[in-house]
């Protein structure tokens, strides 16, 4: 049997822990935690760790690497990285499809997103993040059903403005 990816990534039960947005300097630009057990100051550390784990390999290197408890899946998008913490159980290659997933879904509703985008509109990333990822298990990878909710929010707000 073959299933599209969006049914396929919809369907399993991935264990994600964190999803960081970062730029090319390193800073930490969206960060959005699904692991409880860590407190403010250990996600702090985890952060700086793998944000200088995965910016000092060379572009040639494979996109997963092993760090504490994690694996780290990330990829480079323009200026920003895309980082996925999950459990050593899951899959790499099915955690690459949900980052390229969640970039389109952010260029879609941004058109080409970067990282002013991320920081101007950084509860609208929240929110497709959210839409996309639930208590750590993917939950929803089509881009239109992602994106008109919120689409048709702000039409709402536009039109009670006028």
């Amino acid at each position: 049997f073959f299933f599209p990816p969006s049914a396929w990534l919809a369907t399993s039960a991935m264990a994600l822990k964190f999803v960081l947005l970062v730029n090319k300097q390193g800073q930490t630009r969206l960060a959005r935690y699904t692991d409880e057990s860590l407190s403010v100051d250990e996600r702090r550390a985890l952060e700086g760790e793998v944000v200088r784990k995965c910016l000092a390999r060379p572009e040639s290197s494979c996109s997963f690497l092993p760090h504490r408890d994690y694996k780290v899946v990330y990829r480079r998008y323009a200026s920003l990285f895309f980082l996925v913490g999950i459990d050593d159980s899951e899959n790499e290659l099915a955690t690459l499809e949900l980052i390229h997933a969640l970039v389109e879904t952010l260029d879609k509703y941004f058109g080409n997103v970067c990282e002013l985008d991320i920081m101007f509109h950084i509860e609208k990333a929240h929110y497709v993040i959210d839409e996309m990822i639930m208590d750590g298990a993917v939950y929803e990878t089509n881009r239109t059903n992602v994106v008109s909710p919120l689409q048709a929010l702000e039409a709402q707000i536009a039109q009670e403005r006028a």
